[in-house]
C-alpha cells in the first residue's frame, strides 16, 4: 500500500513538473524593437536558439544577460547559437528595455512579449527563464540564476550538438 502511494505520488509530481510543459515551439509572432512583428518560430528553423525572458525588473536576469553576453561571441563561434532576450516587462515598464539594452552593449535580439502570450504558451512560471531549441524542439529548460549558470547552459547545447 505504502509503494504504491509513494508511486502515485511520485507520479502526479512528475507530470505536473513536465507533463504539460511544451515540447515545440508555438507560432506566436513577436514585436521586435523596430516595431516588425517576427514569428519566433522562423528564428528556430536550422539552428539552436536560446530564448531568454527577462524583465528589466529583474536583477538575476540583468546579471545572467550581462554574463551571457560577456562570452556570446564565443558561443556563436563554438556553436553558432543565436540568443533572442524576451522581455515580459509591460506597459509601465517596456520603455526601459532597450535603454537597458543599449547601455549594457547586449549584441542580442530583443522581442516583446509585453501581453506574455509567448511566456504563457511556454508555461513560463518565474523569469529568468532559459529555453534552448534546435529545429523548433526544446531540448533543454533552467528557470532562475546564479553566476556560473550560463556556463551548464552552453554545456547542455554543446551536448546537444555531440561537441561536448
Amino acid at each position: 500500500m505504502k509503494t504504491s502511494l509513494k508511486l502515485v505520488f511520485i507520479i502526479i509530481l512528475l507530470t505536473s513538473k513536465y507533463g504539460i510543459s511544451q515540447a515545440t515551439i508555438p507560432n506566436i509572432s513577436l514585436k521586435a524593437n523596430s516595431g516588425k512583428l517576427v514569428n519566433i518560430k522562423d528564428f528556430t528553423k536550422d539552428k539552436i536558439v536560446i530564448l531568454n525572458f527577462w524583465a528589466t525588473w529583474c536583477a538575476p536576469c540583468i546579471n545572467e544577460l550581462n554574463n551571457i553576453n560577456d562570452v556570446y561571441r564565443e558561443w556563436q563561434n563554438d556553436t553558432n547559437v543565436i540568443l533572442i532576450a524576451i522581455s515580459i516587462d509591460d506597459s509601465r515598464s517596456i520603455s526601459r528595455v532597450m535603454p537597458m539594452s543599449n547601455s549594457n552593449n547586449w549584441d542580442f535580439k530583443i522581442l516583446f512579449d509585453k501581453n506574455q502570450e509567448l511566456k504563457r504558451a511556454l508555461n513560463i512560471a518565474d523569469i529568468p527563464h532559459q529555453i534552448a531549441i534546435h529545429n523548433g524542439v526544446i531540448f533543454y529548460r533552467h528557470s532562475g540564476y546564479v553566476n556560473g549558470q550560463e556556463n551548464i547552459l552552453i554545456k547542455k547545447i554543446k551536448e546537444h550538438l555531440g561537441t561536448d
